[in-house]
């Protein structure tokens, strides 16, 4: 009876050992995906989507600025929000300087702003009846041969 139970076991072990690798081999190394821009006869290069791109790869318009760059450092000059202002920061020593950004005009009103029962609420009561719509829409025939 050992016997047959060492013999299984050698058997099995060497049919695993003959399967090699059983994992699939991944799509990403059979398909290589297309570049995203293409070079024309110029030298120019073009993003799939037409615009041409400069040397660093971004998109410029026709004179050769670039389009949808944004000047971080320009756009945030003057502020001094910070989105710790006030908590302690235990590497410095002391509380995070600046101020916690404020919710926009009217953030605190409508639906969602103060309790569930809230009389800015509308109820069904208050909300205008839904005039009938019409001509009625009806089901279209169906096209000709149509069976």
């Amino acid at each position: 009876m050992a016997a047959r139970k060492l013999f299984a076991a050698t058997l099995g072990g060497l049919l695993l050992a003959g399967c090699g690798n059983p994992l699939p081999k991944p799509l990403y190394t059979e398909y290589t995906p297309p570049a995203s821009f293409r070079t024309e006869a110029g030298g120019t290069r073009v993003d799939n989507e037409g615009y041409q791109l400069d040397a660093e790869g971004y998109r410029v318009n026709k004179r050769g600025q670039r389009i949808g760059m944004v000047d971080v450092q320009a756009k945030t000059a003057g502020d001094n929000s910070n989105a710790v202002a006030g908590y302690w920061i235990s590497a410095t020593g002391q509380k995070a300087s600046g101020s916690v950004a404020t919710p926009s005009e009217g953030a605190g009103t409508g639906g969602g702003a103060g309790s569930i029962m809230s009389p800015t609420l509308p109820t069904p009561a208050t909300m205008p009846q839904q005039a009938p719509i019409s001509p009625t829409p009806g089901t279209p025939a169906p096209p000709a041969g149509y069976r």
